[in-house]
């Protein structure tokens, strides 16, 4: 633009406009970002935040993703539900129907009779007798088993020469199959058996291992033999756990082994064998390989503990009602020591710093 025209367009438009016209005559150069925008423009007005550079929306999780680590419970849920939940609902409306070997065809619609079978189960029956039998042999085993187990894991903890062999044999009654155990140990106690063979030579007279008063002990002599490699392992994990520093303040003191054991070590395997005594209770109270293959059925009086007794009862006397009302009293007598356990660790969690209370 010429100064000729510039002028003439200056005084005909006026001083307002003398500036935006300056500016408009430069070559490439934008115009005033305070000037109007003309109708139709994506510009934004004078001193308003522009498009698009303002906080972005928080996006909310969806239902899929959030409940994502719920959907791969979904499977074992299922298998879980199919196995345990049906069957324990199934067994609870048979105990309180009529149901044997006469009205097994139609069980459905098996006579409905209540808490009938429960009440017969321990008045009638010798149920109570089984829970006793099963109770007392579990904890003599398991207190038998807990030294053993303790000893075993505190001889084989520091390295020696053949270590790693000694430990292999210890786990050999653990490994093996219950009913081999069973299996080896009735063939064992037979008349003019390995056992009775081997009192002899010291002259004494072993009797009747598997028949008579002395099945009771024979049961408790081979559920120790094979449950004390379990209380080994865990009492074992539980000295891996004592600190190297603690031997050596022990060491420097002068502890004696006796105080070391008691002040040092019992406290680290106090959670170890307590999860041990309960897992052990509840597997020789639910034991029925063993007591099956051992003695055969009709078990013996003396050892006829709650497995056998219901297996007998469903199998043998076809009183299914009944059997069922049994199962579910034992499912009970396992229930209790489990929910005092869970409800012992819930309470040392929350008495433990950072614990939630």
């Amino acid at each position: 633009m010429s100064t000729d025209s510039f002028r003439e367009l200056k005084a005909a438009t006026g001083p307002a406009a003398e500036g935006q016209l300056a500016r408009s005559s430069t070559a490439g150069q934008a115009p005033d970002a305070d000037a109007t925008p003309s109708a139709g423009t994506g510009t934004t007005q004078p001193g308003s935040r522009p498009a698009g550079r303002g906080k972005k929306p928080v996006r909310r999780k969806g239902l899929s993703e959030r409940n994502r680590p719920l959907w791969m419970l979904i499977p074992g849920g299922l298998l879980m539900f199919v196995i345990i939940v049906i069957p324990l609902f199934l067994g609870i409306y048979m105990s309180a129907l009529n149901l044997d070997q006469y009205t097994l065809r139609k069980w459905v619609s098996a006579p409905f009779i209540g808490v009938d079978n429960f009440v017969e189960a321990l008045t009638d029956s010798p149920l109570l007798h089984s829970v006793w039998l099963s109770v007392s042999y579990s904890l003599i085993a398991m207190v038998v088993t807990l030294p053993l187990g303790i000893a075993a894991a505190v001889a084989t903890q520091n390295a020696f020469k053949g270590r790693a062999l000694i430990r292999s044999i210890f786990l050999i009654p653990y490994v093996l199959p219950s009913f081999v155990v069973a299996t080896v140990w009735r063939t064992m106690f037979q008349p003019d058996g390995v056992v009775d063979s081997a009192l002899g030579t010291f002259g004494m007279d072993g009797g009747l291992w598997l028949n008579g008063p002395q099945t009771y002990w024979t049961l408790i002599l081979v559920q120790i033999w094979a449950s004390w490699p379990f209380i080994y392992l865990l009492a074992l994990s539980g000295l891996q756990s004592v600190d190297h520093e603690v031997h050596e303040a022990s060491a420097l003191d002068g502890a004696l082994w006796w105080n070391k054991l008691r002040y040092v070590i019992f406290p680290y395997l106090k959670g170890p064998l307590a999860l041990a005594f309960l897992i052990g209770m509840l597997h020789h109270i639910n034991n029925f390989t063993l007591p099956f293959v051992l003695f055969g059925v009709p078990a013996p009086a003396d050892v006829e503990v709650l497995p056998i007794l219901t297996y007998v009862t469903s199998f043998q006397s076809f009183r299914f009602g009944l059997s069922a009302a049994m199962a579910f009293v034992s499912l009970v007598l396992i229930a209790i020591p489990l929910f005092i356990y869970l409800r012992a660790v819930k309470l040392d969690d929350a008495e433990t710093p950072g614990g939630k209370k």
